[in-house]
C-alpha cells in the first residue's frame, strides 16, 4: 500500500478534527469529568502492563544505540525514555485533580447592567482546535490533553516517537475513555507519523488550528515560535533573573539563589542570571560562589567586577570561576550554568533585565516594600516574584493545578498557563428589546404597527 504523504495526511486529520469543534461546545462538564476519571482509572488499573511496555521501549532505544562508543549517551537516552519512579501515580493524581476542578466553560467572569437595562457579561468558551507537538513521552503529554479536554477543546497530538509500545497503550486509554463518556469521535486525535516532517506540518498549519502547544526541548520551542502561524501558548523561552537588592536579607538571598539554580538546573524557570547590588556584593558573592561551584557543581560565569573580587581570594580546591561573555547574558542556559553580574544600583539591574527581556521569571530579594513594588511594576516577565525562588513559578505551586507550560509573550496569556488559559472569553448580552438610537423608523410610526395583521 502506498503511504499517504505527510502533508496530505496532517491536513486531512486537521480537517476532520475541525468538524468536532462545534460538537464539543455541546458536551457537558459531567461528560468531560467522566472521560477524565475513566482515563485515570485505566492508567491505574493497567499500571503494571504500562510499565512493562515502557521497559520494552527503553530496551529498544538501548539496542538501537548499541554501536555508540559513548556509554553516557546510551544511558541518557534510555533514562529519557524510561518512566521515572512514581510517575504513573503522579499522573493519575493530576488527571483526577483536573477532572474535579470547577468547569471553566460557561463561567461568567464579569457581569454588569447598562442604564438601558441590558445585561452584559463576559463568558469563558473553549479556544477550539489545539495542536500539541511534544518530543516527550506519553506521560508528559497526557496531562496536556486532559487540560485541553476539560476546557472543551479538540486536540490533535503528535507525541515523541520513542515511546512506541507505552505510547500506543496510553493513546488507546485516551480514545477509549473519550468514547465511553460520549465525547465526539474527533475530540482527541493522535498522529501516528513519527517523521519530524509530521511535527513540522502540524506546527505550520494555519487553516484549521486555533492554537499550538509545543512541549519539549529548546529546539522544539524555538521552531514553534519561529514557524507557527497560529498563537503559541507556551514556548517557555526567556531568561530568568534574580536581583539581590542592597536591602536584602542575605541568608534568605543565598537560599533563593541556590534553590533557583540547583533545585532543577534544566528547568525553564531555573535562574540564568544573578544580579547583585555592589554595596552588599562582598558580603554575599564570595561565599555564594564557593557553594555554587563546589557544593552544587554549578558553572559560574562572572562579570569583570566579580572576577576581580574573587581573583584576590583563595579558591584552591574549588572549581574555576570563568569570565562571562556578552552573549551569555541573553542565554536561557537550561544547564548547571549561572551568569553573575555586580550592578551599581537597582536602575542598572532594571536596565539589564529590560535589555534581555521579556523574561521567563524574575525575582527580587529585598526587605524594602517600595523597592519591591517598583521592581514588580517595571519588570516585563511571565512572572515576577518577591523574596521567592524562580522555581516557584509553576501552576501547581500557585494552587492552579496542572499546567500546559509557561507563556512569556504578551498574548494570549502570560506565565504559568493552567486550565483557564485554555479558554478565551466572549461577550454575551441579555436584552429586552433595546435598540440603537436613532431608530430608523419614525416615532410616530411604530414597528409594532407594521406587524399587525389586518382584522
Amino acid at each position: 500500500m502506498v503511504e499517504v504523504p505527510v502533508k496530505i495526511q496532517i491536513t486531512n486529520i486537521l480537517k476532520k478534527a475541525r468538524e468536532s469543534v462545534r460538537q464539543m461546545t455541546q458536551v457537558s462538564g459531567a461528560a468531560k469529568t467522566k472521560a477524565l476519571n475513566a482515563l485515570a482509572g485505566r492508567i491505574e488499573a493497567k499500571a503494571e502492563e504500562l510499565v512493562d511496555a515502557n521497559r520494552a521501549d527503553a530496551e529498544a532505544i538501548g539496542k538501537s544505540l548499541a554501536g555508540t562508543a559513548d556509554k553516557d549517551v546510551i544511558k541518557a537516552a534510555v533514562e529519557r525514555v524510561r518512566f521515572p519512579e512514581g510517575a504513573l501515580a503522579d499522573l493519575v493524581m493530576a488527571i483526577r485533580d483536573i477532572a474535579n476542578r470547577a468547569e471553566p466553560v460557561g463561567e461568567v467572569t464579569h457581569l454588569w447592567r447598562q442604564p438601558n437595562g441590558m445585561d452584559v457579561c463576559r463568558m469563558r468558551v473553549p479556544l477550539g482546535l489545539i495542536g500539541i507537538v511534544s518530543d516527550g513521552g506519553p506521560l508528559q503529554t497526557t496531562d496536556l490533553i486532559a487540560l485541553c479536554l476539560k476546557a472543551g477543546n479538540v486536540c490533535v497530538v503528535r507525541g515523541g516517537p520513542e515511546w512506541v509500545k507505552s505510547g500506543a497503550m496510553v493513546s488507546k486509554f485516551l480514545l477509549d475513555s473519550a468514547a465511553e463518556a460520549g465525547l465526539p469521535a474527533g475530540a482527541i486525535t493522535i498522529v501516528d507519523r513519527t517523521e519530524k516532517e509530521a511535527a513540522l506540518e502540524l506546527i505550520k498549519s494555519p487553516l484549521y488550528l486555533d492554537a499550538l502547544i509545543p512541549r519539549g526541548g529548546p529546539g522544539l520551542r524555538k521552531t514553534a515560535k519561529e514557524q507557527a502561524r497560529v498563537p503559541v501558548l507556551c514556548h517557555g523561552i526567556g531568561v530568568s533573573h534574580v536581583y539581590v537588592d542592597v536591602e536584602a536579607d542575605l541568608p534568605l538571598a543565598q537560599n533563593v539563589v541556590i534553590n533557583s539554580k540547583a533545585q532543577q538546573a534544566r528547568a525553564t524557570n531555573a535562574v540564568d542570571t544573578l544580579l547583585v547590588h555592589q554595596s552588599i556584593s562582598r558580603q554575599i558573592v564570595p561565599a555564594l560562589i564557593r557553594r555554587l561551584l563546589d557544593e552544587f557543581k554549578v558553572d559560574v560565569l562572572g562579570c569583570p567586577k566579580t572576577i576581580s573580587m574573587i581573583g584576590s581570594m583563595n579558591l584552591t580546591g574549588y572549581r574555576e570561576l570563568r569570565p562571562v561573555t556578552d552573549e551569555d547574558w541573553g542565554k536561557q542556559f537550561l544547564t548547571s550554568t549561572l551568569a553573575l553580574k555586580i550592578v551599581k544600583d537597582m536602575d542598572e539591574a532594571l536596565d539589564h533585565i529590560a535589555a534581555y527581556g521579556p523574561s521567563h521569571t524574575d525575582t527580587i530579594v529585598t526587605r524594602d516594600y517600595a523597592t519591591a513594588m517598583r521592581f514588580v511594576q517595571d519588570v516585563d516577565a511571565g512572572a515576577v516574584l518577591v523574596n521567592a525562588s524562580t522555581r516557584m513559578h509553576d501552576a501547581a505551586e500557585f494552587g492552579l493545578g496542572s499546567e500546559v507550560g509557561v507563556g512569556t509573550g504578551r498574548l494570549h496569556a502570560r506565565g504559568s498557563l493552567s486550565l483557564e488559559a485554555l479558554t478565551c472569553e466572549k461577550y454575551v448580552v441579555f436584552g429586552t428589546g433595546q435598540l440603537r438610537q436613532p431608530h430608523p423608523v419614525p416615532v410616530t410610526y411604530e414597528d409594532a404597527i407594521m406587524l399587525k395583521r389586518p382584522s
